[in-house]
């Protein structure tokens, strides 16, 4: 029973270890990178990343997101709104309740561009600069994702910052959140890094948001 007490620990510690120098590679490369919404710098796009929406409306993460798009449009430190999400999402319609959320707080519709086919953090990255030639600009998320999130949208050619996005969710939620981060999302970042694949989705490259900013 000792011996078998002995090597399930030290898988134990072998998994953690394994997890956390993954996670630290895949947050390296964006040291630097990540800024609170008050430090944030001015980019012409700022790229917000679905996520889970109740009843047609966002969630608390998605909140926060949507509440930095809208600072940093209102201060002036973004022309443009890329929301990337799934449109079809389990849990409702992503693009739709940004959409709304926005709208309802005073950004024009006009300044928005929809990615329907933002089904992750890769896909939302590689997508923004395939379809709609993004190569510079904010991503707004919560600082459990943004380290991740900035470093795809970096492999995939963007010249990216991240700003880091409040979110009122609870206790469980956080906790749950960053268990998967750590778990299961930065290992799947750590291969798509270093063995990038194409978009679950492709589209034919899409011209609106350059049109939105050569409009402002």
């Amino acid at each position: 029973m000792s011996r078998r007490r002995t090597v399930l620990l030290s898988g134990c510690v072998a998994t953690v270890s394994a997890l956390l120098w993954v996670s630290s590679q895949v947050a390296s490369s964006a040291r630097g990178r990540m800024y609170s919404l008050a430090d944030a710098p001015p980019a012409a796009v700022v790229i917000v990343p679905g996520a889970r929406v109740r009843d047609g409306k966002p969630g608390g993460f998605l909140r926060g997101r949507l509440d930095v798009a809208v600072s940093l449009v209102r201060d002036g430190r973004a022309r443009a709104v890329l929301v990337s999400g799934d449109a079809a999402g389990r849990s409702g319609d992503e693009i739709t309740a940004m959409i709304d959320y926005l709208t309802s707080r005073g950004v024009d519709r006009d300044r928005i561009v929809a990615d329907p086919y933002g089904l992750d953090t890769f896909d939302t990255a590689q997508r923004a600069v395939r379809t709609f030639g993004v190569r510079q600009a904010n991503i707004a998320t919560q600082r459990f994702h943004v380290a991740r999130a900035v470093a795809l949208c970096l492999r995939a050619g963007i010249d990216a910052t991240g700003v880091v996005a409040d979110g009122q969710v609870r206790y469980r939620s956080q906790v749950r959140s960053h268990l998967r981060e750590w778990v299961l999302s930065r290992p799947k970042a750590f291969l798509e890094l270093r063995f990038p694949r194409d978009p679950a989705i492709s589209t034919p490259p899409d011209d609106t948001l350059a049109e939105i900013l050569a409009a402002h």
